[in-house]
């Protein structure tokens, strides 16, 4: 029998990258999957390629994600899985961090990853998982990403706190830390190719393994963090990295 066999999952950001490899491995696993993305077209194209639901929701806008959990739970009922994973990447130096690009960052991986869970909790089963999706980052001092970085330390905070709090609920919150991965989120950035090709070199010369992960990688980890295999799991935080977090200085 599959492992989530009969279970609800929900994956924002679930049109590309990460999200996408993991509603494909959840649904794999017997869920029945939902994902979110704030392009209409594209969460349209997606959902029909994974043969999943599809919903629009800009994660950055409160009373859109109040719309987002009415939609869910009118179609579904309840909810069994939580991938917190909608995110975006705006590298800059300090000295260079405008207002609007702090409020964007933490906007849409902070606040946005928080009112996801908050809005949510209503409909939660007993027993339920909620994944959120942070970065080695978090604590490598990587130059250019002092506001992602944050973020995501933020994040991994608040993951400690909420596992504590929705114990008595058996409601399991976990942070999963991805190093480098070969997705679609650093050509968002603007940069231009010859620098994301220099940049994604040197990135993956730093990683001990040698490689980027794949976000199949990734996938597999929250597919099990979701499921009863992980049921005594909770307030962790899982570096899936290639080693890079353990090596810092490796060249």
């Amino acid at each position: 029998m599959s492992k989530l066999e009969g279970k609800v999952a929900v994956v924002t950001g679930g049109n590309s990258g990460i999200g996408y490899a993991s509603a494909q491995k959840l649904k794999q696993e017997g869920a029945r999957v939902i994902i979110t993305g704030r392009n209409a077209e594209k969460v349209s194209a997606a959902a029909a390629e994974l043969d999943v639901k599809g919903l629009v929701a800009d994660v950055s806008s409160v009373s859109a994600i109040d719309e987002l959990v009415k939609q869910v739970q009118s179609e579904f009922g309840k909810v069994d899985v939580l991938f917190v994973n909608a995110g975006i990447f705006q590298p800059a130096p300090v000295g260079q961090v405008s207002e609007e690009m702090l409020d964007h960052q933490m906007g849409i991986n902070f606040k946005g990853a928080v009112f996801t869970i908050e809005k949510f909790l209503p409909i939660l089963n007993e027993g339920a998982s909620i994944i959120n999706l942070s970065s080695v980052n978090a604590y490598t001092g990587m130059p250019n990403t002092a506001v992602y970085a944050a973020s995501k330390a933020a994040l991994n905070s608040y993951t400690r706190t909420a596992a504590t709090e929705l114990a008595p609920r058996k409601i399991r919150v976990n942070a999963v830390n991805p190093g480098p991965v070969a997705t679609p989120i650093f050509s968002k950035t603007g940069m231009p190719e010859e620098q994301l090709n220099g940049f994604a070199e040197a990135m993956q010369n730093r990683v001990p393994l040698k490689r980027f992960g794949e976000p199949a990688d990734i996938a597999n980890l929250v597919a099990f963090l979701a499921s009863d295999d992980a049921s005594f799991i909770t307030g962790g935080e899982y570096n899936i990295d290639g080693g890079i977090n353990v090596n810092p200085l490796l060249s």
